[in-house]
């Protein structure tokens, strides 16, 4: 039975129609000039269409040195609002709430210019260390790509806090190494990622939820882990976060110290910490949740109050509606051990996945020169 993963859940003025989310998976789909194109737009079309209770667009990067991979959406000016306008209607057709989520990769910018807490080497390049100046501009930053955001159509935004990026460096006393009043304790290293929540609630305004996509425990020697996660989650429930997707690990991670991603539901129980300190934040489970029976076991337990699917849904746009009963084929299941989606990215080639029909990987192809 699923009844529960297909019931209703209000989050803040939103209400989904089930508690499956599409999470935000960077597939490398946009051009180099940063815009919205047709091939982000019939992504998260088939997103919208796959049954899911809320679709979130990935990347959307709040200043040029922030951004990670050259494919990738800014909304960093003006300009890129009709775009992400486009973006946000193709989603709310059908009837989907759509967020956008804010992104600053700090150190992991792939960029000459990039910028961190301190001055850990990263990739072989050392970043230059924020001063006052940088932090107040990339604080504004979320906040105008926040307003840009809520212009453009979106019923909320969602900050990424996930996969070491730069609200989590200030946060890690492993790439924080700052002397100031962002760095020491806990409380200095929380204090920019909080001063982002407020700034981006200040300028979207109360009745638009602003949630946090949250790295529970970086799985790296020397990294955050729950005992300081937890009390950042309280006060980011303290500072009205509208829900946090949780996730682990980060690119630093080495894999003796990363769970095996190929096991199912590999990071609930990070998410099931976080609900169980704080039960009535809204928290997002994800992590290689194949079976509908494991999603409806997640809820079912009170591990968390939504599942996000990544690749699971790439692999099957239409497991929502399978595992719903409207479709009586059976689910194509991600194959665990396959990383072509990775490989393409890494190659900045546009993503697709092995277990696509042949004709569909063909079409594919086809459309994106090779």
């Amino acid at each position: 039975m699923t009844d529960r993963l297909f019931s209703p859940f209000r989050l803040g003025p939103l209400t989904l129609a089930n508690r499956i989310v599409c999470l935000p998976m960077y597939l490398a789909y946009p051009d180099p000039d940063h815009e919205v194109n047709s091939l982000v737009l019939d992504y998260y079309s088939e997103m919208a269409d796959s049954g899911a209770g809320m679709v979130v667009v990935e990347n959307a990067t709040v200043e040029p040195r922030g951004l990670t991979n050259p494919r990738s959406l800014l909304a960093s000016e003006d300009r890129f609002v009709p775009g992400l306008a486009r973006l946000a209607a193709v989603i709310k057709a059908r009837g989907v709430p759509a967020v956008l989520q804010l992104h600053h990769a700090g150190r992991h910018a792939k960029r000459p210019d990039r910028i961190a807490p301190s001055a850990v080497e990263t990739w072989g390049v050392t970043p230059r260390v924020m001063d006052q100046a940088d932090v107040d501009r990339v604080v504004a930053a979320f906040a105008a790509g926040a307003v840009r955001a809520k212009a453009a159509g979106f019923g909320a935004v969602e900050l990424h806090g996930g996969m070491g990026y730069l609200l989590t460096q200030f946060l890690s006393a492993r790439t924080n190494l700052r002397h100031d009043g962002y760095g020491g304790e806990l409380a200095g290293r929380m204090r920019f990622p909080l001063e982002v929540l407020a700034a981006v609630q200040a300028a979207v305004g109360d009745d638009f939820p602003v949630g946090y996509r949250f790295l529970a425990h970086e799985c790296v020697p020397g990294g955050i882990t729950l005992d300081e996660t937890l009390p950042f989650a309280r006060e980011l429930a303290r500072a009205g976060a509208a829900y946090l997707s949780v996730m682990a690990g980060c690119y630093d991670s080495p894999p003796q110290y990363v769970m095996d991603d190929r096991q199912e539901a590999c990071m609930t129980p990070f998410a099931a910490a976080i609900k169980q300190e704080l039960p009535a934040m809204p928290v997002i489970a994800a992590g290689r949740i194949q079976r509908p029976e494991t999603a409806q076991a997640i809820l079912s337990d009170g591990a968390a109050d939504l599942v996000g699917l990544g690749r699971i849904v790439f692999a099957d746009p239409l497991w929502p509606r399978k595992a719903s009963g409207q479709i009586a084929e059976p689910i194509t299941e991600c194959t665990p051990t396959c990383s072509l989606c990775f490989k393409r990215i890494i190659a900045q080639k546009p993503a697709y996945c092995a277990r696509w029909t042949k004709e569909r990987r063909e079409r594919f192809l086809e459309r994106v020169g090779g």
